[in-house]
């Protein structure tokens, strides 16, 4: 499971907006790639469509798309935002990795 911070989930609610996406309907995808200067890289984007593997949940009024390959590596990660002058933006606190990047953007098991 993913969880979702509640100032996590005031930005993506604003953003799906934006995007003309609905957060009572739409989705979160959250995924896994290969990448980054430690490894793995962290993907973020909205969704409409649900997949043949992917996993659903939902946290803190947000529904969140797995797909199957990315999901043992984002277990008990909770998506949190940062902002403010230093702040980074979208910030996953992954409890699986064992090594991260100085931007946190990437990281390694």
């Amino acid at each position: 499971m993913i969880q979702v911070s509640e100032t996590a989930k005031k930005r993506v609610i604003s953003l799906m907006e934006d995007e003309g996406f609905d957060a009572s309907k739409d989705y979160v995808r959250v995924g896994v790639k290969s990448g980054g200067c430690s490894g793995l890289s962290y993907e973020l984007k909205f969704d409409n469509q649900i997949g043949e593997t992917d996993k659903i949940f939902e946290d803190n009024d947000i529904r969140i798309i797995v797909e199957k390959k990315s999901f043992l590596y984002l277990v008990g990660t909770i998506l949190e935002y940062s902002g403010g002058l230093n702040g980074k933006g979208f910030v996953f606190n992954n409890p699986n990795a064992q090594r991260t990047c100085g931007c946190g953007e990437s990281f390694s098991l």
